[in-house]
């Protein structure tokens, strides 16, 4: 089962279940702990092989090929053994993805979604990059790769504390497993098409980055055209929305939780 920590809060009866992108882990969430535990019990996890999910220290199902059914299934995994029956969920970049994923096969799950720096279409570029990693992940450290995606998609000076943080959690990584994450974009583009098309039932907020270029024009579309999704654009900021502007993330993710409440 993955690494989780959960906080109970005294009162509330609702959960708050954070899922982390590609290369990170749990620590990414820590400027919105402090805030969500006044008002939620909260469920933190890293996914297999990142942070203390490592494969050394798990089940040798692992060893199996990576899908992103197999990795919701995770999640799912320490929901039911925590007895969790609903939650409301936060994500960031990949992390997304999963949780989409989750409202696709176990829907009564979640209670809503909160979508930060979502993934939902690759553009050229970010195609290029996939096609790429895939060509040389074998022969390149993947610490090299990782560091060169993370400032092709974080380029700027005020994207620096998130590219940093992230390229930091990747570290921790093993070639293996970055190789075996990296096999999922194989299986991404057919996802998010389905992802786009169908539309579900379950309240969506998506908070983006005005200057995440590779997935902001995507996300408009899809908040434009599904009908209980809402998007908010962050000014000055990249694609890793809960580090670059905590304060502005969590106020804006707050409010949509409280407007779900009432």
């Amino acid at each position: 089962m993955l690494h989780y920590s959960t906080y109970n809060h005294e009162s509330s009866t609702e959960w708050v279940t954070f899922i982390h992108g590609a290369g990170g882990s749990s620590s990414i969430w820590f400027k919105q702990l402090r805030e969500y535990i006044k008002h939620y019990n909260v469920l933190l996890l890293d996914l297999r092989g990142h942070g203390a999910s490592k494969v050394k220290n798990i089940s040798s199902a692992f060893s199996e090929k990576y899908t992103f059914e197999t990795i919701t299934q995770d999640v799912i995994d320490v929901l039911e053994h925590l007895e969790i029956e609903r939650s409301h969920f936060v994500g960031i970049s990949l992390g997304t993805i999963i949780i989409r994923q989750i409202a696709e096969v176990r829907p009564e799950l979640v209670q809503s979604m909160i979508m930060g720096g979502a993934i939902m279409k690759m553009n050229v570029r970010a195609r290029f990059l996939m096609k790429f990693g895939n060509a040389f992940k074998s022969v390149i450290p993947y610490i090299w790769l990782y560091r060169f995606f993370a400032l092709i998609i974080m380029p700027k000076n005020n994207h620096k504390e998130s590219r940093n943080l992230f390229i930091n959690e990747a570290k921790k990584l093993y070639q293996r497993e970055f190789k075996r994450w990296f096999r999922l974009t194989a299986e991404i583009n057919p996802l998010l098409r389905f992802f786009r098309e169908e539309d579900v039932d379950i309240p969506t907020l998506y908070v983006m980055g005005e200057e995440d270029h590779m997935f902001l024009p995507s996300i408009k579309k899809i908040a434009a055209s599904h009908k209980r999704a809402t998007l908010h654009i962050i000014e000055d900021c990249g694609h890793v929305v809960n580090v670059e502007q905590p304060s502005i993330f969590n106020n804006v993710t707050l409010a949509f939780l409280n407007n779900q409440r009432a």
